[in-house]
């Protein structure tokens, strides 16, 4: 039975929602025609030195093409147009948004500015990729990639920061459990540091999220990644739900176990996600295995597609991607040896993702990573994506959600409301779940009133800053 919450869904002009509509996706559009027009530019360039150029008008004109599109995309979502039928354009999930559509149809809230705002973002990224999938040599273009890189390099101050703290850190573990001859039970304490140490640097690279923050400048990319003990004893006045004692009570309980990563976005936070995983399999004795689950089409600006995955390493691997951050020559030692180690655990399947490392981008239809660019919540995960659920149920021995509001749905809950009861009765208590989410929605549970109202007076954004 479909799970229907008991509260309705954030009114899109309602908050932040209006300045969703009016600033931040026209501004992503503004982002995809502009790389459009500089692939065009090249495109153009490389027809004047090219001997065969059938292939290269054809693509050319098409990107002349998308543009026309998406600008005219951007025109009727200023002016509250309604949201058009998805067409069969040999994608996934067509039938699924086209009913949505339908049904808001029906109750007049299928434009621009009425449509929930959580199905209109997702809608958002799905247009814009059926628009792709119509082209002949655009089909497998992410136009997104470029900012993920960029944001990545943007990154390296952090990343080797991160790589020189923990290395000391992890080191110094090891260098006892060898050393003092000691178990892993007479060390559980030292490593529950390091665990709270890795939860907290996925929590906090989770803020960083392209879709949401459209004019990241380097020095905002560096406050959200600093570094350290002083940085993470100030951000823990910041947290306003933590089981981390919890987590840490039913990881200890496993022994091989598998963890799996929903992941978010690509760059920094994929970064500490691979840092955790690491953790996990190579420095304690409760986990043998982590899979990821990617998205298989540019979504929501930032998120990790299959490419995206393998080309990290690549990157990382490269001293000259992150050179501008200076990193000392024992930096660039620890950060290749680490990602060496991380290379080899996919090819030995210790790291793996839901779907094949060289799937393109929307290949996999069917598989279950399609559930994932839907609009719909996750508590409905078992009667939508039957085979997700049940591998989860019977094989995961805990399922990491990184930053997605859809456990919670787009919905107006009390913040009072138990996270437990948000996650709804068809998905609470399905699989073991941890959710790792830096603010950046208006949904907030598991927050006391009194919390919410100091919030309310001293930071009126605190619902969507990512803080």
């Amino acid at each position: 039975m479909v799970f229907q919450a008991p509260y309705p869904s954030y009114d899109p002009i309602d908050k932040e929602g209006y300045e969703t509509v009016q600033k931040r996706w026209p501004i992503i559009l503004t982002g995809v025609v502009n790389q459009l027009h500089l692939e065009n530019h090249d495109l153009f360039v490389s027809l004047g030195q090219a001997d065969g150029k059938d292939s290269l008008e054809g693509k050319l004109a098409e990107g002349k093409s998308l543009i026309e599109k998406v600008s005219k995309l951007k025109y009727e979502m200023a002016r509250d147009h309604a949201l058009e039928s998805l067409p069969q354009d040999g994608g996934s999930q067509v039938e699924t948004y086209n009913a949505e559509l339908e049904r808001l149809a029906a109750i007049s809230k299928n434009t621009w500015f009425t449509a929930p705002w959580l199905f209109a973002e997702c809608y958002l990224y799905r247009l814009i990729w059926s628009f792709l999938l119509q082209t002949t040599h655009w089909r497998r273009y992410d136009p997104f990639r470029a900012q993920k890189i960029d944001a990545f390099q943007k990154s390296g101050v952090a990343i080797y920061s991160w790589v020189a703290q923990l290395n000391t850190e992890i080191a110094t573990i090891i260098h006892e459990l060898d050393h003092a001859k000691k178990n892993i039970e007479e060390n559980v304490d030292n490593l529950r540091v390091l665990f709270q140490e890795m939860v907290q640097m996925c929590l906090w690279g989770n803020s960083i999220d392209l879709s949401l923050l459209t004019n990241l400048s380097l020095s905002d990319i560096e406050h959200l990644q600093a570094v350290g003990k002083d940085a993470q004893a100030a951000r823990e006045a910041f947290i306003l739900k933590d089981d981390q004692e919890t987590a840490w009570d039913h990881l200890k309980s496993l022994k091989d176990g598998r963890i799996d990563f929903v992941l978010d976005n690509a760059g920094f936070e994929l970064f500490t996600d691979l840092v955790f995983a690491d953790f996990l399999v190579t420095h304690t004795p409760y986990v043998s295995k982590v899979v990821m689950h990617p998205k298989l089409i540019p979504w929501f600006v930032s998120d990790v597609t299959p490419s995206d995955f393998s080309q990290t390493f690549d990157l990382l691997l490269d001293d000259a991607f992150l050179a501008s951050s200076c990193p000392t020559e024992a930096e660039k030692k620890h950060l290749r040896y680490m990602t060496e180690r991380w290379k080899d655990y996919v090819e030995r399947g210790i790291f793996s993702l839901s779907v094949p490392i060289s799937t393109p981008l929307g290949e996999g239809i069917g598989s279950t990573a399609d559930f994932w660019t839907t609009h719909l919540p996750y508590w409905n995960m078992k009667i939508h994506a039957q085979s997700l659920w049940t591998d989860f149920h019977l094989n995961s021995s805990l399922v990491i959600f990184k930053g997605d509001l859809k456990l919670t749905g787009d919905i107006s809950w009390p913040t009072l409301t138990p996270f437990r009861v948000a996650i709804a009765g068809p998905l609470a208590g399905s699989f073991p779940l941890l959710s790792l989410r830096t603010s950046k929605a208006d949904v907030v549970v598991g927050v006391s009133n009194e919390v919410a109202a100091q919030l309310n007076k001293t930071d009126k954004h605190w619902r969507v800053n990512g803080r």
